[in-house]
């Protein structure tokens, strides 16, 4: 009688390769600088990871099945979203994601939710999986402006960062993959406060250096009285 196949196991190895997504542009914008920096650093390497850029759809449903049909064709060691955060003067790393979907514009699908969950029936909110006090850290060494961020706002980015953050918490293929989400200032000539792409597209890759090198995040003060 011939032996069964062995059963395999339920978690994936992850791969040597880094996703990294941004949106494309919304609110009637003709761009969006999170799909411009991360598109600079594709298929480039950091510490023997393959960096694998993609795009995002900005509307509620359709980003998150995306991000859902990148992670299983990928496997990636580490997933960081980038989203355009327009008026903020810095990289933000955001902290936290929340279980709300709360839309002050339509997304791009026609979409405009108000006080609907990401997922019903799921905990309030997820922590970041990234180093971000270490990254911060990295960021300002670099002379970058950089900031730990306590909100990732109700739209689509936060969405996405909330989607992203039950997975690695609940699918045993990405029990091994770390993630979180990266917010960026508008480019120049969208307006002010803004940040030039060539120096997001470097503090991206400081930020994917640094999530790769560090298992084990800095003590270090970040936060806000407001």
């Amino acid at each position: 009688m011939s032996k069964k196949p062995a059963r395999s196991s339920q978690t994936v190895q992850p791969q040597n390769t880094v996703l990294l997504t941004g949106f494309e542009p919304f609110g009637g914008a003709s761009l969006n600088p999170s799909w411009l920096a991360v598109q600079a650093l594709h298929g480039e390497e950091a510490l023997g990871h393959r960096i694998v850029a993609a795009p995002l759809p900005s509307a509620f449903d359709t980003s998150l099945s995306e991000l859902n049909k990148l992670m299983r064709t990928h496997r990636p060691a580490l997933v960081i979203c980038v989203g355009q955060a327009g008026g903020r003067p810095a990289m933000s790393l955001e902290r936290v994601a929340i279980n709300v979907n709360d839309a002050p514009i339509a997304d791009n699908a026609g979409a405009q939710p108000v006080d609907t969950p990401v997922v019903l029936g799921a905990p309030t909110a997820y922590f970041t999986g990234l180093p971000i006090k270490a990254m911060l850290a990295a960021l300002r060494e670099e002379g970058i402006a950089a900031e730990v961020s306590q909100t990732a706002g109700t739209f689509v980015c936060n969405h996405v960062f909330y989607g992203l953050m039950r997975a690695l918490a609940t699918r045993p293929s990405l029990r091994r993959t770390r993630g979180g989400f990266v917010h960026v200032p508008w480019l120049p000539e969208q307006g002010s406060p803004s940040m030039a792409l060539e120096d997001m597209v470097r503090g991206l890759r400081v930020a994917v250096d640094c999530a790769l090198r560090v298992q084990v995040d800095q003590v270090l003060g970040a936060g806000s009285t407001h």
